[in-house]
């Protein structure tokens, strides 16, 4: 098989989201090419080792980055439930699909010295892991939203929650020193505190007042630390792609199935968000080691 070829199959199966059986289809169409589904499956096998370095690059990328994006969704393999976790930064986004939704991925995937801030939603397992994390603000007011069109005892809560969070944006976009950035951190606290120590009727509302509380040490982090998102929007985007990809596929076979996956698809992610042609990048890297073999 040309290069050519299997940068085609590896594009029209994870960027064009086609399944096998079409994509033997297009290439006796378009090319008078009779190939298996079987064959097709490992062309993206062998695409996906040659990609294996430029792959290895991203992860040692992402553990040493001073602060990333962490977001999971459910992800089916042979009918069972497994994971797909995206990290990602401003400049690269790797997949990883895992049994677990647990700490144990966080430690395989970021490494055990991990030093850098994890912006992420409320899950247990990343607080569990470091405590140098950024909680949701993104989450936070879209939960304040719901409940203000649906509990009236929330309306004032959510306006104090979005004005807060709006005011330090603008603040924060002069880029304020160090202890002005204390400052701004420590007033955040205290107005914060002083809606979680009112008194609220509604039991919806309570729980929320508690979801706030138990997050209270790490809501203000990217106030003190100008590398730090406020939301962990970047890592939802992320997810966006494969959400549509398991809409289409329904489950993978297996592992090697969700390595080959992986793989590819944290390359096209990288690429894109760099800028880049996939289409151009995938030649170049296929052509690097085409030359090496």
């Amino acid at each position: 098989m040309g290069k050519n070829l299997m940068v085609q199959v590896s594009l029209w199966k994870y960027e064009g989201r086609l399944p096998h059986h079409k994509i033997r289809e297009m290439l006796k169409w378009q090319y008078g090419l009779s190939i298996t589904t079987a064959t097709i499956f490992d062309i993206t096998r062998r695409v996906s080792e040659w990609l294996k370095p430029e792959h290895d690059e991203i992860l040692r990328r992402i553990r040493g980055a001073p602060a990333i994006c962490v977001d999971e969704t459910g992800e089916k393999v042979d009918g069972g439930k497994y994971w797909l976790w995206a990290f990602t930064t401003e400049s690269e986004t790797l997949a990883a699909v895992r049994k677990s939704r647990g700490m144990k991925v966080l430690k395989e995937v970021l490494g055990k010295d991990f030093a850098g801030f994890i912006t992420s939603d409320g899950w247990k397992s990343y607080i569990t892991f470091t405590r140098k994390i950024q909680r949701c603000w993104a989450h936070l007011l879209r939960e304040a939203d719901y409940l203000a069109e649906h509990i009236d005892e929330t309306k004032p809560l959510q306006k104090a929650l979005r004005e807060l969070y709006d005011q330090l944006k603008v603040v924060l976009e002069d880029d304020p020193p160090p202890e002005e950035r204390a400052k701004l951190a420590r007033n955040a606290k205290r107005r914060l505190n002083h809606w979680m120590k009112k008194s609220y009727g509604n039991e919806e509302v309570k729980k929320f007042v508690k979801k706030i509380r138990n997050g209270a040490n790490y809501w203000f982090t990217f106030v003190l630390h100008p590398e730090v998102e406020p939301t962990n929007n970047r890592a939802e985007r992320a997810l966006r792609e494969h959400v549509v990809q398991r809409k289409i596929i329904g489950t993978f076979r297996n592992e090697k199935g969700t390595t080959i996956y992986e793989t590819i698809m944290t390359m096209l992610a990288t690429w894109k968000q760099r800028g880049l042609d996939p289409s151009q990048a995938l030649a170049e890297c296929l052509t690097r080691e085409w030359t090496k073999s």
